[in-house]
């Protein structure tokens, strides 16, 4: 039988010193993991376990591309995340066999239509106009955990336009690296290709057409992408 229609191929990320590339299967974001992000957002950090929401993996833009304006928003804003690259394939994993399951690591973003997502979480409904939007999560290269390590402290930093808007160390983070992907393999069984955004520090704003969104994290390479016009 003959597909009817033809479907853009799997998001491919690159990996870093490598001409390998990382398909990407699911994207999976955590909200509101560090402290001081959850206060600006209004919510106890100290009362909230780890929370979920997902992306398509067609949202990926890669290092040097360009994020268009998206419709529908006058609040566009940026959150800087360490990104956590899933290599193997586990359910119900503890925090140490957590750490097997991860192939690598990522500098990324989370671009947020703010304005819908708050409207969403104050009637209660789901966040997916505000978070799963065309080109939302541009991702560095991805870095394998056996040749850095695993990312546990070091600079998490975003500039907007060369004006730093957020800075914090990974140290900061509510629910460490291990301790996320232990909780999330208790909700799904994850996958080769899964990504995990761990969460964006305090300091998040909006962007324009022509803004240069830089992040960077100790030890991963810098993620770079451009805001263009409003998407057709």
């Amino acid at each position: 039988m003959n597909s009817v229609f033809t479907i853009p191929a799997s998001a491919m990320a690159p990996i870093a010193g490598s001409n390998d590339l990382f398909p990407i299967r699911r994207i999976f974001c955590v909200g509101r993991n560090y402290a001081e992000h959850a206060r600006e957002m209004g919510k106890d950090p100290d009362r909230d376990p780890p929370f979920f929401f997902t992306k398509w993996a067609e949202t990926y833009v890669p290092t040097n591309g360009t994020v268009p304006y998206p419709q529908s928003t006058s609040n566009f804003h940026f959150e800087a995340e360490l990104v956590v690259a899933i290599g193997g394939t586990g359910r119900n994993v503890d925090e140490e066999a957590a750490k097997d399951l991860i192939f690598g690591y990522a500098t990324g973003l989370d671009m947020t239509r703010r304005d819908l997502q708050l409207e969403a979480r104050s009637s209660g409904r789901p966040w997916d106009t505000g978070k799963n939007v065309e080109a939302s999560s541009p991702l560095g290269p991805i870095h394998k955990c056996s040749e850095t390590g695993h990312r546990e402290r070091g600079r998490i930093a975003l500039s907007v336009n060369g004006v730093v808007r957020q800075e914090a160390d990974l140290a900061d983070l509510i629910w460490s690296v291990p301790e996320l992907v232990s909780y999330l393999s208790g909700l799904y069984r994850l996958q080769p290709g899964d990504l995990i955004y761990t969460g964006t520090p305090a300091g998040v704003g909006a962007v324009v057409s022509g803004d240069l969104v830089v992040v960077e994290i100790d030890g991963l390479s810098t993620l770079q992408v451009e805001i263009g016009d409003l998407a057709p």
